[in-house]
């Protein structure tokens, strides 16, 4: 199979610039695909409608080749789902809803899920309308890898996590990703999408505006960072006065961060060839970087 999820003009407007408009993605089989956007974006709206909650206006979803919409009670069987909000049902404890979600998958061995809820030290016993947010948000954990399903649908799925946790979470993506399951993930936390993704999608307004390759951050950028440290203080104020891009200054260390494009490199490079120049470094692209770097290009587009 080409595609394990295939999203095609995908449209849902809510009116007032709120929605989904056009949107066009494919995830490959055993790829992990990150989505990142601030909130209202449309991340939750994106994955409600692969989960079959949403009928779209326009455009159709795809997962593992059957319709989420007119297919979605069979492709529940092959999807693993952390919702954005959880809401249990009327059951007493964090076991019975286990076992509900085991019987819905024809799940009969829960020794998976014993060994998950012992890694995010979740207690299965504990009533659900006692639990915090964290332990809501492990049962729901528990509850989507425990079939060792396909695909997995995770909309901020290691929210109110403590952060040895989140690590767990970021283990255990990483484990099914080895295993060869694909998983499309929402997060607002950039380390964790750059740990274990692939590739991720920047949805803003309801619209792509870009899908980075994670292992080629920083390699084609049109823009570069790089960190310079100078001998003396002479040196380093002779730089200043040069008026490059700077993005920090450290003056007690004799040091400056400037922002170059790829362009004029060479141009840098020559104007510290006359200067005592201790070290330079270029600063690595981070996911973080990245996004704040498009958000900024295509929000100064819009006013353009």
């Amino acid at each position: 199979m080409e595609h394990a999820i295939e999203i095609t003009g995908l449209t849902r407007d809510y009116g007032q610039g709120r929605g989904l408009f056009d949107v066009d993605l494919t995830v490959a089989p055993g790829e992990v695909f990150g989505l990142v956007g601030i909130n209202g974006a449309g991340k939750t709206t994106m994955i409600r409608h692969l989960m079959g909650f949403l009928r779209s206006r326009r455009g159709r979803c795809r997962i593992l080749g059957g319709d989420c919409w007119r297919q979605a009670a069979e492709l529940k069987r092959h999807i693993g789902h952390i919702p954005g909000e959880i809401a249990f049902p009327d059951v007493k404890t964090g076991l019975d809803f286990l076992e509900l979600q085991a019987s819905y998958t024809a799940l009969r061995d829960l020794a998976r899920a014993d060994d998950l809820a012992a890694r995010f030290d979740l207690d299965v016993s504990a009533p659900l309308k006692r639990m915090s947010k964290g332990m809501k948000q492990k049962t729901a954990i528990v509850a989507a890898f425990m079939s060792g399903a396909s695909v997995l649908l995770l909309d901020e799925g290691s929210t109110g996590l403590d952060p040895l946790m989140q690590k767990v979470f970021t283990g255990l993506v990483a484990e099914e990703k080895a295993k060869g399951r694909t998983v499309f993930m929402s997060s607002h936390m950039f380390d964790e999408l750059e740990a274990v993704c692939d590739r991720v999608a920047f949805l803003k307004e309801g619209r792509i505006i870009e899908v980075a390759r994670i292992a080629e951050l920083g390699g084609n950028e049109a823009v570069k960072e790089y960190k310079i440290e100078f001998a003396a203080a002479e040196d380093y104020q002779a730089f200043l006065a040069r008026r490059f891009d700077l993005t920090r200054r450290q003056d007690q260390f004799n040091q400056a961060s400037v922002r170059i494009a790829r362009a004029d490199i060479g141009a840098l490079f020559q104007a510290l060839a006359c200067l005592d120049v201790k070290f330079i470094t270029q600063v690595p692209r981070t996911l973080a970087a990245h996004f704040a770097a498009k958000y900024h290009d295509t929000e100064g587009a819009h006013h353009a």
